[in-house]
């Protein structure tokens, strides 16, 4: 797993982004923030472009989670299934993950062609 070249990664176009790697003929999946509870790192509509070879752009959350979100990505991109991640402090996962701020959030994973 591996995060491209960029100064402020959860700054960047993600859309553009995406669009220059399709270009290129790479397979990529766009995670997005669709629903937050509580405290929570990134804002609903912050977006994470992720390729076939685990490079990605932009930021859903943070730490644990975003690696966490890179490896389901990697799944969806092979599969063509978009995915619903849940990720909270209630969640034992969230412990694993590093998302232990108090809040949670929802995060949709689907391929573009």
């Amino acid at each position: 797993m591996s995060r491209t070249q960029s100064d402020t990664p959860a700054d960047r176009d993600v859309i553009a982004i995406a669009e220059q790697w399709l270009q290129k003929g790479r397979r990529i999946a766009i995670a997005t923030v669709i629903e937050t509870w509580g405290s929570a790192p990134r804002p609903v509509g912050s977006q994470l472009v992720v390729d076939a070879d685990g490079a990605f752009e932009g930021s859903v959350s943070g730490g644990c989670v975003e690696g966490a979100v890179v490896a389901e990505a990697a799944d969806v991109i092979a599969n063509g299934r978009p995915r619903l991640l849940e990720f909270g402090v209630a969640d034992e996962t969230a412990w694993q993950v590093g998302l232990s701020c108090g809040g949670r959030i929802a995060i949709y994973v689907e391929t573009v062609v």
